[in-house]
């Protein structure tokens, strides 16, 4: 009885030196290599970059900043994407939450197909997603004649932006909100209808409570993914300046024209956009830990809600 009891105080007393002693020399270096390398190229491949950004816009001073971004081709391009994000976004909160639901509450045929629908856009270039809406609804597209009889414009125009921007952000509420909502499961739910409550009822006094955080986080990388998209809004605005042209077109024609002042001044405003994006959605994480396991389940297993 008494040689295990020695043996586990050894044990024990070898494991307190060790704690003592800390790591050996090689691992700390090792760490301390792979912290520095990890700094230097977040330094190098984000924080410069966005240092270049502000520093370039300030360059001549803050008379040509104010002149650049209160520009009325820059109000008109502001307005467009504050107003695109504005359509978009509450479009996507609801098919979010109506598919993430859908997905975690029922069973049904075409479920995986669904799942994979949503995931679209991540795989398909937004560039093809807007030459798409060209072969469509362009003048020579399969509906261009009926829209050109009844005087309907879509490409070249706001409705095509709105189009184009909803295809490239439809994926992030609801793959945010769907395992969250795997994760806490329908005992809540069912509980509330065995109780009485109607459907209606559930939603809004069940589910939507515990879906809040991811859902406001869902919506706040959807709203930086509009207020940002260029590739597909590229495609189908027509680069229409005071008319359909948005933040990052904007900053494109005014880089083309060599007036680099200007469009650093208007990209910095979308630095600032996501600056905010990533401390809306850091402070979100700090404060829900259930959130920050569920992005940590949708980052690791993207394909796996099935």
């Amino acid at each position: 009885m008494e040689a295990p009891a020695i043996a586990a105080g050894c044990d024990v007393s070898a494991g307190r030196r060790l704690r003592k002693r800390g790591p050996r020399p090689g691992v700390r270096w090792g760490r301390f290599l792979l912290i520095a390398t990890a700094l230097a190229f977040l330094a190098a491949f984000l924080l410069l970059p966005l240092l270049v950004v502000f520093a370039q816009a300030l360059s001549k001073g803050a008379g040509v900043y104010l002149s650049a971004v209160s520009d009325p081709m820059a109000w008109a391009a502001i307005k467009l994407t504050l107003m695109v994000a504005a359509i978009a976004v509450p479009m996507n909160l609801v098919f979010g939450v109506v598919s993430a639901w859908a997905i975690t509450k029922f069973q049904f045929r075409g479920k995986s197909t669904l799942i994979t629908l949503i995931d679209l856009p991540f795989a398909v270039s937004p560039v093809i997603a807007g030459l798409t809406y060209i072969l469509l609804f362009g003048a020579h597209g399969w509906f261009g004649a009926y829209l050109q009889e009844h005087d309907i414009r879509i490409v070249f125009a706001v409705p095509g932006i709105v189009l184009a921007t909803l295809f490239v952000t439809f994926p992030f509420v609801a793959r945010e909100l769907i395992p969250v909502m795997q994760a806490q499961g329908k005992d809540d739910e069912e509980t509330a209808l065995s109780l009485g409550a109607g459907g209606w009822q559930v939603f809004w006094h069940v589910t939507l409570p515990n879906i809040r955080w991811a859902l406001l986080y869902g919506v706040l990388l959807c709203n930086a993914r509009a207020m940002g998209e260029f590739g597909a809004v590229s495609v189908v605005s027509g680069h229409i300046r005071g008319l359909t042209n948005t933040m990052p077109l904007h900053v494109e024609i005014l880089y083309n024209e060599y007036n680099y002042a200007a469009a650093f001044a208007v990209a910095s405003l979308l630095a600032l956009l996501a600056l905010l994006t990533l401390a809306g959605k850091s402070l979100l994480e700090w404060r829900q830990p259930e959130l920050r396991h569920a992005v940590h389940l949708a980052r690791v297993s993207p394909g796996k809600q099935a």
